[in-house]
């Protein structure tokens, strides 16, 4: 009975590491000083922010290339702990990263998943539909476009229970 005890209490933390070690890394280094806020926060008081270093992401919803920089819409989600959108939470409103020079729209679709690292350059007045809103504006210093295969890595594919299961992946 010693035995089985021992083996127990050791699998557990076995276990649970294994499954941390499954989880990558975050991307961006956060520098001491990058804010916690999200976009929505920043849009009520930007002056509160200005100037300040965010690593933020969502979903893309527009590029517009324009005559010496371009401009990607993008509908912020919350991050998990390697900088990955989290779509299953709330949106926390949107933003607009500025891209030096051109940004290639087909290397920014409609829809896919993006973090960026980059320092707030004030708001700007616009809409969203017919209904006005103010958009942060970050200067991007680095952004990725998540893969479907890099959005699923790192998600243990284990699940817990008693029964008979059927899993097609």
């Amino acid at each position: 009975m010693r035995l089985a005890a021992l083996t127990a209490r050791l699998a557990l933390p076995a276990l649970l590491l294994g499954l941390v070690a499954c989880a990558p890394a975050p991307i961006y280094k956060a520098a001491p000083g990058t804010l916690a806020a999200t976009p929505a926060q920043v849009a009520q008081t930007p002056e509160q922010y200005a100037g300040g270093q965010v690593i933020w992401g969502g979903r893309v919803v527009a590029v517009n290339n324009l005559a010496d920089h371009s401009e990607i819409e993008i509908l912020a989600y919350p991050l998990d702990s390697s900088q990955r959108p989290k779509f299953g939470a709330a949106g926390s409103g949107r933003f607009i990263a500025l891209v030096p020079g051109y940004a290639e729209p087909m290397n920014y679709p409609d829809g896919a998943p993006i973090t960026i690292d980059g320092q707030l350059a004030g708001s700007r007045a616009g809409k969203v539909g017919e209904a006005a809103y103010v958009f942060p504006l970050v200067k991007i210093a680095q952004s990725h476009v998540w893969t479907a295969d890099e959005m699923r890595s790192g998600h243990p594919n284990v699940s817990f229970g008693v029964g008979l299961g059927v899993g097609i992946h």
